[in-house]
């Protein structure tokens, strides 16, 4: 059964079926007065929130903190470095079967899943070696 949704969480829905990318909650509200479908950022934000409460929205959290809002479409993996914040997406994930078998096991309805590496992208790795060896 589909959940009530008010006009302010049909608006960021719709904004993310056009965005591919993650986007903050602050450039939602920017993007969202360009379109004259301009909200408060406190009800940005309680809409995304009702939204991943009901699996609509998944939220993936950067390295600097910033927290990126996407459609719960499908499960994201990323190589993440911590030097430039580069974000490489994999497609391989080892999580899958896990996934099913917490299921199972816990009677527990999973909407999503993220996995996350942190270290450093080859370029950072090549600029760490040459100020080493100054």
């Amino acid at each position: 059964m589909k959940a009530s949704r008010t006009r302010s969480q049909e608006r960021i829905l719709n904004l993310l079926k056009t965005i591919k990318l993650g986007i903050s909650a602050q450039d939602m509200y920017v993007e969202l007065r360009s379109r004259n479908q301009s909200m408060g950022l406190a009800t940005v934000y309680r809409s995304l929130e009702a939204l991943k409460l009901e699996g609509l929205v998944q939220m993936r959290t950067l390295p600097n903190g910033e927290a990126l809002y996407s459609l719960a479409q499908q499960d994201k993996h990323h190589l993440t470095c911590l030097a430039c914040g580069t974000s490489i997406p994999i497609n391989q994930c080892p999580a899958h079967e896990l996934e099913i078998e917490l299921q199972t096991d816990h009677k527990f309805k999973i909407f999503y899943h993220t996995l996350e590496f942190f270290g450093l992208c080859s370029q950072c790795q090549l600029a760490q070696a040459a100020q080493l060896s100054q």
